[in-house]
């Protein structure tokens, strides 16, 4: 069973003038291509793109710096033979 149902939108005028444009040229509704946009954009929240994967980061901290040069054994397990 399919419903549709009906809603009032604001849509900015230059916007409104591009759908009528675009439904023209694609012989369709302004609802259909509407419709077609907004599950679209809602799809696309449900599975972000790899662009927005670069958006967040992994956390960091200021851990105080190096307290050895893991490179120095002798003072590596100096160090941890102190704690």
């Amino acid at each position: 069973m399919v419903i549709h149902m009906k809603t009032t939108l604001n849509i900015d005028e230059t916007v409104m003038r591009q759908l009528k444009k675009e439904a023209a040229r694609r012989g369709t509704t302004m609802s259909a291509l509407v419709e077609a946009g907004l599950r679209r954009v809602l799809a696309g929240s449900a599975h972000p793109k790899s662009k927005s994967k670069a958006s967040w980061r992994l956390p960091t901290w200021d851990s105080g710096g190096f307290r050895v040069d893991v490179a120095n054994r002798e003072e590596l397990y100096r160090i941890l033979d102190e704690e």
